[in-house]
């Protein structure tokens, strides 16, 4: 019986932590002109396929372990295996404009907002 509920919990385990966020590849553009939400690429924006605009992720480069927080006002990647493009500044933050790929993990920040705040009783 221990190990099934043990089982059990890694299987819940996994499902929470693929809702809490995406791990994959990034990479950056520079884009003139307008974007998907009719804004602009701004110093630190980013182009999600399925995010509300407006949405706030923390992108994580897996590497050497350098975050920012990014806004949402484009429609991207389409590069398959990519999970988020981001503004060339961000990729300047993140380390890895000159690579021009970075295996990163993406988080919305309310999730981390909520996992920093104790729960209340």
């Amino acid at each position: 019986m221990k190990t099934f509920l043990l089982g059990a919990g890694a299987l819940i385990g996994l499902t929470c932590g693929a809702d809490a966020g995406w791990v994959g590849k990034a990479s950056y553009y520079n884009l003139g002109g307008r974007t998907a939400s009719g804004s602009h690429v701004g110093a630190f924006t980013a182009a999600h396929r399925t995010l509300p605009f407006g949405s706030k992720v923390r992108v994580t480069n897996l590497k050497n372990n350098r975050s920012v927080v990014v806004t949402i006002n484009d429609r991207g990647p389409f590069t398959g295996g990519r999970v988020i493009d981001v503004s060339a500044h961000a990729a300047d933050a993140l380390g890895f404009r000159s690579a021009g790929v970075a295996h990163v993990k993406v988080e919305p920040v309310a999730d981390i907002a909520e996992a920093a705040t104790p729960a209340l009783q």
